[in-house]
């Protein structure tokens, strides 16, 4: 028997994790000397309290919906896959591909296009760490972080060496033809407010689509179901038939596609050219996210618009209040990812002692009555 309701799992715990780290962020602010209240004000204000501020939100949500989805479909597994920064700018490398080797007549098609590129991109780069699991027994962590740092290696050489342009000294691709340009949010709905400027585009409703993919196939698929028994149990999975090396190489390949998808969004979307780091740390904070949301496509999705809002709402709070550092806004980052992530027990525990406490009250209020 469960010791508390899912929705206490899913969405009371996160809540209470990212109060308890607001409340210490709030602590350091005013021990520089700076009103909390104030900073916190500032935060929202940029991240939410304007067009400017949601496009910014979003686009960054966007991107930490990809990598949270990833390391979400290996956690099912069980596997740890921290090489979405790798797999992600890899799926850049798709995408650059696709947009600058093929004259496409829309970006429609385009988009289709690069969508596999990336996937196929970023699933190809995670193929290799899966097998060396599966197969040699390699622990998938050691692997995806070495291939992390082969990536970022393999870019600066391409970039520099095979895809940069002719008399340029920046190491980035030529701009992608005006035709897989992506309509962002000013083209699609400018009654709102958003500006041509803005860097949210349609991959906003691609990450959306994506979360409703893995939806459906953790949980309404046969391999999701078989995904999830591995999860549980590696000894119970292969007595009831599943093959562990399908299942190793099959969520890796998903969450490396899934990780390699988020290019869509910062390189197709909004960079319209390959640079040297376009993935900026979203691959490590996909951990996060997916360790927030419990590994579930909604939480991702709550725990994404929670660090896009924390990252849009840091920069202004940097900007509009000098004392406290970009330095200080990682602090407050940090922090509500150690309290969802390494201190969720802090949490979780006294939780499931009121709910189970709550349970038996309950039970024995029903049992006089009977």
């Amino acid at each position: 028997m469960e010791k508390m309701p899912k929705w206490a799992d899913v969405i009371l715990i996160p809540l209470i994790s990212v109060i308890l780290a607001l409340f210490v962020s709030g602590l350091v602010v005013l021990y520089i000397g700076e009103n909390p209240f104030e900073a916190m004000a500032i935060m929202i204000r940029g991240a939410l309290g304007s067009a400017y501020g949601w496009g910014y939100t979003l686009f960054y949500a966007t991107n930490f919906i990809f990598t949270g989805l990833a390391v979400a479909v290996a956690f099912h597994a069980r596997m740890f896959n921290i090489g979405g920064e790798g797999q992600a700018a890899l799926g850049g490398l798709g995408v650059a591909v696709i947009c600058l080797t093929i004259p496409w007549p829309h970006w429609s098609l385009a988009l289709v296009a690069a969508c596999a590129g990336a996937a196929l991109f970023g699933a190809a780069w995670a193929a290799i760490p899966a097998y060396l699991q599966a197969k040699r027994g390699s622990h998938i962590v050691i692997t995806t972080i070495m291939f992390n740092f082969i990536a970022s290696a393999l870019l600066v050489y391409l970039l520099v060496n095979v895809f940069r342009v002719p008399g340029s000294m920046a190491p980035e691709t030529a701009r992608f033809p005006e035709m897989t340009h992506l309509p962002n949010a000013g083209d699609i709905a400018p009654w709102l407010g958003f500006r041509s400027s803005t860097p949210l585009n349609i991959s906003f409703l691609l990450a959306l689509l994506a979360c409703l993919g893995v939806w459906l196939l953790i949980w309404r698929t046969r391999l999701g179901y078989e995904i999830r028994a591995f999860g549980h149990s590696e000894t119970a999975a292969v007595y009831a038939g599943i093959n562990p090396v399908k299942i190793i190489m099959v969520a890796m390949l998903i969450s490396g596609g899934l990780a390699g998808l988020m290019a869509i969004n910062a390189v197709m979307g909004e960079a319209e050219r390959l640079v040297i780091d376009s993935v900026q740390g979203a691959g490590f904070v996909g951990i996060a996210v997916a360790l927030m949301g419990r590994s579930h496509p909604v939480g991702v999705f709550l725990a994404a618009l929670l660090f896009g809002v924390l990252y849009q709402g840091g920069a202004e709070l940097e900007f509009e209040m000098p004392a406290v550092s970009r330095e200080m806004v990682v602090v407050i980052q940090a922090l509500v990812i150690l309290f969802t992530g390494a201190l969720d027990n802090m949490v979780r525990m006294p939780m499931e002692r009121l709910f189970l406490s709550l349970r038996r009250r309950e039970s024995g209020q029903e049992t006089p009555a009977e």
